[in-house]
């Protein structure tokens, strides 16, 4: 047990304790007795390095298992599942004596172009906090520590330790902050990581705002900020603001910066000390974790990985039921994917598995009818195409279903750079036309780190959205395909027509250092609900073996929650799992908004014939917007619509629920409004007397009179205009002194406890 306090150092071993070692250790100081430990990649398995040292997956790893990355697992929409690969990961790590792993990285998918979208669960906020905080419940359940990370507004890989995300505080607050808040609040992660962009021309490793007042001031983070491999541009400022420690370690060259500044007098060793005990506390967790001993259970992490990856395949299509297949069926399995599966991206969460599976062996494994096989395309474009191409035409010829592998190629997407499109390898749909002009029974099954195009989903009876599924997944598939597994996978993110279509289109990836957030707080499937946008698939969908129905939905505010209720039965024949989806909108708004947001999920299993009362809980909190006024959270009055389906655009039925506001009533200055002064409740009665005993003695015309009585019109007219301005008008019944006056009266009246009030609206 480390019991050391940063007093007990000198000035300059409290400086070199606050960078690495090396590339994955911290230092340690044996005068104390403080021991280094050791942290490694994640989020979708260990990648202990046993030599080389690299950041970007170049060297090799220890094997270890290679669980479905967030993009697959985000799908299965289950936190109690995102939680066992978190536990299994920590096993793993505390296997190899691994103190902290480095994940989950809970950035909004902002582009579906962003390269390492693999990594990321969602575009929306609350399912990426909501599974991230599962992911480090589970994993330091364990003893293992987390590094919640990119920390913040990390949405692209071009230009990623220099560009600026810049981008307006009600986004930047009520998306891109959110799952991170979500996260610390709830699952209370060991770690959180910077990440190496600016934000709004402040890089996030010195960005005091970020790391000290919103991160632990607003919301209570006790634990270490590490910079993300490489992100410190400045050490000295990085410390000050709140970026406890430099990975990986600089050979001391920065420890000197430190030492240097706080005897200039250029830092307050107090900032220094913080750091270091920060880095001491997070020792002395790792010493608390009880010993593991292997060796790992290969087999049964294989098994979770398996189970894991059917759960998170999501069946967009299924015409005809065709799907699952018989066992006695004669299929064609084409693409070359299906034998060299995809199963995990590139860079600094590349995993060495400890085996790994392919759908065709898997395929052949269930069937018992004959498995044909064609290639119908090369991974790396040897080969004769028109030969392949005619291959695999023959095959589904001579099947009674024919299943194409497509996806993107590992070099498409990566760690790293962009992608530049969101379309599947030309050569790869022409082979999919021939087949599909050769057998009309054609299921697609995908493998992609992020959404693309799919130009044939009216052609093909069949679609099967498969990820990235790691080293389980060509057994997932062929469960999936079989029926073993009924799919319960739900789209994490909205897969659109066209790149055009999404919200970033032109501006992403940015140009000159700088990336404008020019779609506001409308990202994702709010983008496409708000502009009337047809998709290919909405955020929300996957199609089951079974059907559900849905039935008596009720809603009504409890406290400080909406509780929502909805009957949902099994219909079908099949036991399956449905994931129920509750969105919350407010169409008289006074900011812009969705016409729905997510706002609570729940799955349910249910056997065939058989029913549920599910119940589903939204915090009033959870429908606050960031007022930039009054710079904090405020919940809008009004009438709420609780939409409640199984997709953000399946909505099987609804309720309202009235809910009372905060009223936001801010200080009263010369460039306050006249609306806002009829708005006060101090000066709004006081002008609107005013106005009436003027009105009463006044010699105005009738069509003034009745302008200035109605005071509708009155706000139409003048609503918005200055109060210390209007005085300049003749006629007006006010001079500067008296508004002056009535600001320092109204404002004397509101102390700061009562500048955000709870009224009934």
């Amino acid at each position: 047990m480390v019991e050391i306090s940063s007093s007990e150092l000198t000035l300059e071993e409290k400086a070199a304790l606050t960078s690495g070692a090396d590339f994955w250790t911290t230092k340690s100081i044996e005068r104390v007795g403080l021991p280094s430990i050791m942290v490694s990649d994640g989020p979708h398995g260990l990648r202990k390095q046993a030599g080389a040292s690299d950041h970007l997956g170049l060297s090799g790893s220890v094997p270890a298992t290679c669980f479905p990355p967030a993009v697959a697992l985000a799908s299965s929409w289950d936190p109690e599942l995102v939680a066992r690969v978190g536990a299994a990961i920590a096993v793993e790590a505390a296997i190899e004596d691994v103190a902290v792993v480095l994940g989950p990285g809970v950035n909004i998918k902002r582009s579906p172009l962003c390269g390492r979208n693999f990594e990321y669960y969602s575009e929306d906020p609350l399912l990426a906090g909501v599974l991230g905080a599962a992911w480090v419940r589970g994993a330091q359940s364990h003893g293992v520590g987390t590094s919640l990370k990119h920390f913040a507004a990390n949405n692209q890989e071009t230009d990623r330790m220099r560009c600026s995300s810049d981008v307006d505080m009600r986004p930047l607050r009520e998306l891109y902050l959110r799952a991170f808040e979500r996260v610390v609040k709830q699952a209370h992660p060991w770690t959180v990581m910077c990440s190496y962009n600016k934000i709004n021309g402040v890089y996030a490793s010195e960005n005091r705002w970020l790391l000290t007042q919103v991160l632990r001031d607003e919301w209570g983070f006790d634990g270490l900020v590490v910079s993300d491999w490489g992100a410190v541009n400045d050490r000295v400022k990085g410390l000050a603001a709140g970026m406890d420690l430099e990975m990986p370690g600089s050979g001391g060259r920065t420890d000197t910066q430190l030492v240097d500044a706080v005897r200039a007098g250029r830092l307050d060793e107090a900032a220094l000390d913080k750091a270091a005990q920060r880095v001491i506390n997070l020792v002395a967790k790792a010493q608390e974790r009880p010993h593991v001993a292997g060796p790992l259970d290969v087999d049964a992490h294989h098994r979770l990985a398996r189970s894991v990856a059917a759960h998170s395949i999501v069946l967009l299509k299924n015409d005809g039921a065709l799907l699952p297949l018989a066992r006695s069926a004669r299929v064609a399995v084409i693409g070359e994917f299906a034998k060299k599966p995809r199963y995990q991206g590139a860079g600094s969460s590349l995993i060495n598995p400890t085996r790994l599976n392919n759908a065709l062996d898997e395929i052949r494994a269930l069937s018992r009818g004959e498995v044909l096989y064609a290639p119908g395309y090369s991974l790396d474009g040897s080969g004769d195409s028109e030969e392949l191409l005619t291959g695999a035409a023959a095959a589904a010829t001579r099947a009674d279903v024919a299943i194409v592998f497509l996806g993107l190629p590992p070099e498409d997407e990566s760690e790293g750079y962009d992608r530049t499109s969101i379309d599947l390898p030309a050569g790869q749909l022409a082979v999919l036309e021939a087949v599909r002009a050769a057998n009309q029974n054609t299921v697609v099954v995908l493998s992609n780190g992020g959404v693309v195009a799919l130009p044939f989903r009216d052609d093909v009876a069949a679609i099967v959205e498969g990820w990235l599924l790691g080293q389980a997944g060509g057994g997932a598939i062929a469960d999936v395909l079989y029926g073993v597994v009924n799919p319960s996978g739900k789209l994490a993110e909205t897969i659109p027509l066209r790149l055009k279509d999404n919200p970033t289109y032109g501006n992403f990836p940015g140009e000159l250092g700088h990336v404008r957030y020019g779609e506001g707080v409308l990202v994702g499937y709010r983008w496409y609900d708000a502009r009337g946008l047809e998709v290919a698939y909405p955020f929300g969908h996957g199609l089951s073996y079974t059907a559900f129905e849905y039935s008596d939905i009720s809603a009504e505010l409890s406290g400080d929650e909406i509780c929502v209720h909805v009957t949902v039965s099994n219909t079908g024949k099949r036991a399956g799992r449905e994931v129920v989806q509750a969105y919350v909108g407010l169409a008289k708004s006074r900011v812009t908004r969705a016409p729905r947001e997510l706002k609570a999920f729940a799955g349910v299993v249910l056997q065939p014939g058989e029913t549920r009362r599910v119940e589903l809980t939204i915090p009033r909190c959870d429908l606050a917007y960031w007022d930039v006024r009054a710079d904090r959270w405020v919940v809008e009055g009004g009438a709420y619509r609780i939409d409640v389906g199984a997709s953000s655009r399946d909505i099987r039925g609804g309720a309202w629920v009235d809910v009372k506001g905060d009223a936001v009533v801010l200080p009263l200055n010369h460039n306050s409004s006249v609306g806002d002064v009829l708005d006060h409740p101090i000066a709004g009665p006081l002008v609107r007397e005013q106005v009436s005993q003027f009105l009463a003695g006044s010699h105005m015309d009738s069509a003034g009179a009745s302008m200035m009585a109605n005071e509708e019109a009155a706000r139409k007219m003048i609503g918005d205009f200055p109060i210390g301005r209007i005085v300049s008008f003749p006629g007006m019944p006010v001079t500067i002194e008296r508004v002056d006056e009535l600001i320092a009266y109204a404002n004397a009246q509101l102390d700061s406890a009562q500048q955000v009030t709870q009224a009934t609206q």
